[in-house]
């Protein structure tokens, strides 16, 4: 996921006349996919997943995909949609998101986004910022240090030069931390200030939003008996045959959470039990940040998991005709 950059604009909630869409978002490990079916079954729904890993098609444990037999009870959109070693980002998701929308409410049904990536659902309801034009030399350049000298030192050039947006991203986060370093070198101005000074498009849906939340404890227990849980169910496995593939680990995918860990313990880079306990670790690291940035988006309404009637209730309420405001018809 990629780190925040509130604040984020609020949803159209009270525009009835537009495309109503639920939204459903949280931490991982929170629940979303249990409460998402039940709330799809419940409104005669079909969910749109927004979740930046499961777009990626064989890689299905560590990216906790709905099982097969949960995506037989209700339709799946966004969900294995490319192979790891091709290119996906927001504005491709957007607009593939914008697609299984308006797909699914001409049938009748009802769009209920369901995913934890904020910037992907930040770019469904509000567009993408595109920033300051690519500088090919500059990128090239780059390309070169990284290499050279490894993601870690640029994201230390990086933090010397626009701290906030180093903050913000994750030190591997390759892409994003040379696409920082290429809008400093180019413009010298931090892209945070680009970010900060967009104004994003009003949203085209009336949009209810839900957020599921636990108590950190919680949570962080959930996460790690998580990481158990896809061990035991073969991510070991899975990443194996990713590899045996020809899919390389440093790909942008195999270095997501559970992915880079396993990879490094295959490759004889960590123990198991140091992939483990960093898979874990990072993974509730992870989930503060994504935290984060869901707490930095207006018009948010919180429930507990538990809370499904409530939550059914709130979805109920939204999805109801507007009443009618013209005058009388004539007798």
């Amino acid at each position: 996921m990629s780190a925040p950059c509130p604040p984020h604009p609020a949803p159209r909630a009270g525009d009835r006349a537009a495309p109503r869409v639920i939204v459903l978002c949280g931490p991982t490990a929170a629940g979303k996919t249990a409460v998402g079916l039940a709330l799809a079954r419940e409104l005669g729904g079909e969910i749109v997943g927004a979740d930046a890993m499961q777009v990626y098609r064989r890689m299905d444990i560590g990216t906790a995909k709905p099982t097969p037999a949960e995506r037989a009870l209700v339709p799946h959109h966004l969900i294995d949609v490319v192979e790891p070693d091709e290119p996906f980002d927001a504005a491709r998701y957007a607009a593939l998101a914008r697609r299984a929308v308006a797909d699914i409410r001409r049938r009748g049904k009802v769009p209920l986004v369901v995913g934890g990536t904020g910037l992907y659902i930040k770019a469904l309801l509000h567009g993408i910022f595109p920033g300051p034009a690519g500088a090919p030399a500059v990128r090239l350049r780059l390309a070169a240090e990284l290499a050279a000298r490894g993601v870690e030192a640029l994201h230390a050039r990086l933090a010397r030069g626009d701290p906030e947006t180093a903050r913000r991203l994750h030190p591997r986060d390759t892409a994003r931390i040379l696409r920082a370093l290429e809008v400093l070198e180019t413009t010298g101005r931090p892209i945070s200030a680009f970010q900060q000074a967009h104004r994003f498009a009003d949203s085209p849906y009336a949009c209810l939003i839900l957020g599921l939340e636990i108590e950190r404890p919680l949570l962080y227990a959930r996460i790690d008996r998580r990481v158990e849980e896809m061990l035991a169910a073969g991510l070991e496995e899975e990443v194996r045959g990713l590899l045996a593939a020809g899919f390389s680990p440093r790909l942008k995918p195999m270095q997501s959470l559970g992915y880079r860990h396993v990879a490094a313990w295959l490759e004889g880079r960590l123990s198991r039990e140091e992939a483990v306990r960093t898979m874990k670790r990072d993974t509730r690291r992870y989930a503060k940040r994504q935290m984060t940035w869901f707490r930095a988006t207006a018009g948010i309404r919180w429930f507990a998991p538990a809370e499904f009637p409530a939550i059914a209730a709130a979805c109920r309420a939204f999805l109801e005709p507007a009443p009618r405001t013209g005058p009388p018809a004539a007798r």
